[in-house]
């Protein structure tokens, strides 16, 4: 493929495209959403390309004046028309590309940049990113792991949410370091704004955790964390915010070793919750950079969370880190908090403080515009 720079490539951004599979309720959907509003109001043009489908945020996206645009790619399985029709879409793609005529296309989670480099490719846009929110969840050696590490070495460059989801993609899939920069998630200015707390029906301290209810997770360790505490006469109310595959497992867990756990289910307001939380917890077992942690931080309160992923960048003197599926040590965190309510006050202090001058949304946005031109630069110096 070509690497000749495409004519009319400027150095300043003017039109960005995003592309994702679907606009659902995850992290990375919410970030994309936040930095296309963010761009369009700051008067880039922005369209956002979905492989599949939309979600709740499109129609935000709409009301905003973004362009939102439908691929219609579908499951390879779907049955044996399946192949042909997402051949179509690729090329559909591509046209759609050349039309729109951007200056940067930035492809996040693997599915999008699996099609959407090459694609972006072939339509020559000066500059392809693909955008990593976690770490490396395949293994070496499998057909997805090798596709896409190839798509990762097609994009000019690689955006990491945190440092060690970068080192990751570094070491695994061996992209040279100088192709990555860190760029931490963005909050919006209402995460920081004082609300009223949600109070929940208990007399005991409250324990919350916002989160998918899926493995990856490791809820099950805080339900017998809050057991551990229970025994040592540190009872308390575990408040669990999302949804998923796991909330039947959890459910039984949870009768059968007597916690007082309350199940949400999804919530799309998660602030008057983390206004009225003692601490908040997040035991993931993986995990690349937390939102849930970072709106914990953002608001004011103090976090116990397992040393993985970007959460040492996040906590650093700022928080609790405990070792991951290790329920006694994440008892004994959630337990120092409870009973120190001095070093709860000064850890949440410093987590809001660093939260405000590190994770808004107004930083966020202006490191991606710096990387566009940095990188836009380049392009027209080759």
């Amino acid at each position: 493929m070509t690497s000749a720079v495409p004519p009319g490539t400027r150095a300043e951004p003017k039109r960005v495209t995003f592309l994702i599979g679907q606009l659902g309720l995850g992290g990375a959907e919410r970030q994309l959403s936040l930095l296309a509003l963010e761009l369009h109001r700051r008067g880039i043009g922005v369209h956002v390309l979905l492989l599949a489908r939309g979600g709740p945020h499109e129609a935000v996206l709409r009301d905003a004046g973004v362009g939102v645009h439908h691929l219609g790619f579908i499951r390879w399985r779907s049955g044996p028309l399946a192949p042909l029709r997402n051949i179509r879409a690729f090329f559909r793609m591509v046209r759609l590309l050349r039309r729109i005529d951007p200056d940067v296309v930035h492809a996040y989670l693997l599915e999008s940049y699996l099609v959407g480099v090459p694609a972006a490719r072939l339509a020559r846009v000066p500059v392809v990113i693909a955008a990593r929110r976690g770490l490396s969840s395949t293994k070496p050696h499998t057909l997805t792991f090798w596709l896409g590490t190839a798509a990762t070495r097609l994009a000019h460059h690689v955006v990491a949410n945190a440092a060690a989801v970068a080192e990751d993609v570094r070491r695994v899939e061996r992209i040279p370091a100088r192709k990555i920069d860190v760029i931490y998630n963005g909050l919006p200015g209402s995460a920081f704004a004082r609300v009223r707390p949600e109070r929940v029906e208990t007399r005991l301290p409250v324990v919350l955790c916002v989160a998918r209810l899926a493995r990856e997770k490791g809820l099950p360790h805080l339900v017998e964390a809050g057991a551990f505490l229970a025994r040592r006469g540190r009872p308390c109310t575990i408040v669990l915010a999302g949804d998923g595959p796991e909330r039947d497992t959890l459910e039984a867990r949870t009768r059968a070793l007597g916690v007082d756990v309350r199940f949400l289910g999804t919530r799309t307001d998660v602030w008057p919750l983390l206004a009225g939380a003692d601490v908040v917890v997040l035991p993931s077992l993986t995990e690349g950079m937390s939102n849930s942690i970072m709106e914990a931080m953002a608001a004011g309160r103090p976090v116990v969370a397992t040393d993985v992923g970007g959460a040492a960048e996040l906590l650093d003197d700022r928080g609790v880190l405990v070792p991951p599926a290790d329920p006694v040590a994440l008892s004994e965190g959630i337990a120092r908090v409870l009973d120190d309510r001095e070093f709860a006050a000064g850890l949440a202090a410093r987590a809001r403080e660093w939260a405000g001058k590190n994770l808004g949304l107004d930083v966020m946005a202006d490191e991606h515009l710096a990387l566009y031109r940095r990188l836009l630069r380049d392009r027209c110096a080759e």
